[in-house]
């Protein structure tokens, strides 16, 4: 039994837990690299984890979404330090006898996992990893006097043509996230699908929620420089007139441990 822990960077109770985790669990333990050197031991990078029976996040759901970039299918168990915790759902003091009683369910073959939809982004030469939480195509600036012209188009058809601060393409787990702060609709988290939402466009066609399988094409012009950025984190530039299609990845983030309280968490959004 393999188990991997990826803590938060620079948070002593993070690195604590993981110490004790490693301490406590009858399996073999490996750490990402910054916290192993914390606790003085050798570590591995969390990209080398894709083949852990587990792989536990320690912090808020910045490093969740840190840990399932780089961890494949490999199932995820998040435990929460942050304040709303929509991603990470174990609070710490559970911490130890959840990863213990999840690493038995394992073992036993009776661990059960739900799938959370990725996003990627191709085209205009674009590289980006898939997203947990959304894509986003923006202009270089943000305001008055700056943006970029986006037309989309959602299989094909033609859906809005405007010019905005950029477009959000977001799953329901992302839903809460960027694309909430931008006026987008929340999803549950039982509910299948894609959110498009356009950000202070002018004209804007309102918020859509589309179905997973659909290709949302995004073509961008009316500016020197655009990105597309992923999950807030990896960005790459794009050069307009260019265009770039989202879909839903090939290999969704499992996802282990006890199930979202989705109304629970969103009273901490208040």
């Amino acid at each position: 039994m393999h188990v991997g822990v990826v803590a938060q960077r620079t948070d002593d109770r993070a690195v604590s837990l993981a110490a004790e985790l490693v301490e406590t669990l009858d399996a073999t333990v490996s750490l990402d690299t910054e916290t192993a050197t914390e606790l003085g031991r050798d570590g591995v990078p969390h990209s080398e984890m894709d083949d852990c029976d587990l792989v536990v996040s320690i912090g808020g759901d910045g490093t969740f979404l840190y840990t399932a970039r780089g961890v494949g299918s490999a199932p995820l168990l998040g435990v929460n330090l942050g304040e709303v915790g929509f991603l990470n759902v174990v609070p710490p003091s559970e911490a130890v006898a959840m990863v213990t009683d999840t690493v038995g369910a394992i073992r036993a073959g009776a661990a059960e996992y739900r799938e959370l939809t990725r996003v990627e982004a191709s085209g205009a030469g674009v590289d980006l990893p898939a997203a947990l939480n959304e894509i986003a195509v923006l202009g270089a600036q943000r305001g008055h006097g700056n943006g970029i012209d986006i037309e989309v188009r959602l299989d094909g058809e033609p859906y809005s043509e405007t010019h905005a601060d950029g477009v959000i393409v977001a799953t329901p787990t992302g839903s809460s996230a960027y694309n909430l702060s931008e006026g987008g609709p929340l999803v549950h988290p039982d509910v299948d699908g894609l959110v498009v939402t356009e950000m202070c466009a002018g004209g804007a066609m309102p918020p859509l929620v589309v179905a997973p399988d659909s290709e949302v094409t995004v073509r961008v012009s009316g500016a020197e420089t655009a990105y597309a950025i992923a999950d807030g984190r990896t960005r790459a530039s794009v050069e307009p007139p260019a265009e770039l299609t989202v879909r839903r990845g090939d290999e969704p983030v499992r996802v282990t441990g006890p199930a979202l309280d989705f109304f629970a968490a969103l009273e901490k959004l208040e």
